[in-house]
């Protein structure tokens, strides 16, 4: 009997494929990647939120900084470091930081946040020409004149020439102090804007107070009102350096009977050459009377500003309106008219100092700053005045 071998079939066992080997660590490698994907994308989304945070709540605080300038360290330093806690050690690096001087300097960027806000707030400041000082002082040599001249021939001799006149401008200047409190648990709180807070506080003080200074002031430790200057019925030739000419108004109490022909006077006292820029100044109470006005054929003397921004207008001219101005009332001058950036000199020291004082008015805490400013009348004949009498 024959006995056979069988061997098992081991075709009926197949032994899986490298084709399927591979799928099947592409799909686990395919699933790590996609797994790190989203990891990175949910990360992403998460900066790109920050961002976006940090940007809304920068933008919702007032920036003393122009557009698109960070803050610089030396403000951050002056801020977080002397004006919050005190710290003078932290302000090293501010340019004319002076201990000695009673008080630090403030960096530029606060001190040209200050200077903005008195432009926009105070009415004279606006339209005067302002100088920067580095000193507490400042004179400036104007002439009357100007150099004599003449025609001569090509080959004729060349006489001498006069002389000009010569006159110093020296603006009175004062010391400009304003002192805002703020109590200590506001300077510990991280979300109080000290530096908008402080500049608008200093801004207002000073606006007001120079303010009345340009229009009315003294020259005593003060600067020089422009209504302060002399002032005469004569004519630019015949005045003293300094002095203002007046018009009347033919009422002693009022306007007169024909305020529009007076105010039309008035217009044209004043040179061509200094007419170009002139406004009118005058308080609110003047100009609700003046806005009143009709010609002969009943149109308004007064026009308002067309675009946003623009000033009011009258006779064509802008109208600036200062509250120190005084009211219709006899013997006043309700009514400046001229070119004010020829007529008036705003002289200033440029650094605002401040003096932190934690002591005086406990829990307050009081910033004492201060700043030397002075002006004056610099050409008479660039500001003509309305009087009140007969």
């Amino acid at each position: 009997m024959d006995f056979q071998t069988t061997t098992p079939d081991t075709a009926t066992t197949p032994a899986p494929t490298p084709d399927i080997a591979e799928a099947s660590f592409d799909i686990v490698a395919r699933q790590d990647r996609t797994e790190a994907e989203v990891t990175a994308l949910r990360t992403d989304v998460e900066d790109v939120k920050a961002r976006v945070d940090r940007i809304s709540r920068a933008a919702a605080r007032p920036a003393l900084a122009p557009s698109g300038q960070e803050t610089a360290p030396e403000v951050k330093g002056f801020v977080d470091g002397y004006l919050r806690r005190g710290a003078a050690h932290e302000i090293k690096s501010i340019s004319g930081a002076a201990p000695s001087d009673g008080g630090y300097a403030v960096p530029r960027q606060i001190d040209a946040a200050i200077a903005r806000a008195l432009t926009e707030i105070s009415p004279i400041r606006g339209i005067a020409q302002v100088v920067q000082t580095g000193s507490a002082g400042y004179r400036k040599l104007v002439t009357t004149g100007g150099t004599a001249s003449g025609w001569v021939s090509e080959t004729a001799a060349r006489p001498g020439t006069a002389t000009p006149d010569f006159h110093e401008i020296a603006p009175p200047t004062g010391e400009l102090y304003a002192n805002p409190a703020a109590s200590q648990a506001m300077l510990d709180d991280v979300g109080f804007d000290l530096q908008a807070w402080l500049a608008s506080e200093i801004a207002m003080e000073f606006a007001r107070a120079e303010g009345a200074a340009f229009v009315n002031g003294s020259g005593l430790n003060q600067p020089e009102g422009f209504l302060t200057a002399p002032a005469t019925i004569a004519a630019d030739d015949a005045r003293a350096f300094g002095a203002l000419q007046y018009i009347g108004s033919g009422d002693a109490a009022g306007l007169g009977a024909a305020p529009d022909l007076t105010l039309i006077d008035l217009v044209h006292t004043l040179k061509a050459g200094h007419r170009q820029g002139a406004s009118f100044v005058m308080n609110s109470a003047t100009l609700a009377e003046v806005r009143k006005f009709k010609t002969a054929d009943g149109a308004f003397l007064w026009q308002p500003g067309l675009v946003e921004g623009q000033p009011d207008r009258l006779l064509g001219y802008p109208v600036v309106e200062a509250e120190d101005m005084p009211d219709i009332a006899a013997g006043t001058y309700p009514i400046a008219f001229g070119n004010f950036r020829h007529g008036y000199l705003i002289a200033e020291r440029s650094a605002t100092q401040i003096l932190r004082d934690p002591f005086t008015n406990k829990p307050f805490v009081h910033f004492y700053a201060t700043k030397r400013v002075g002006g004056q009348v610099l050409d008479g004949n660039a500001i003509k005045l309305l009087k009140i009498e007969a």
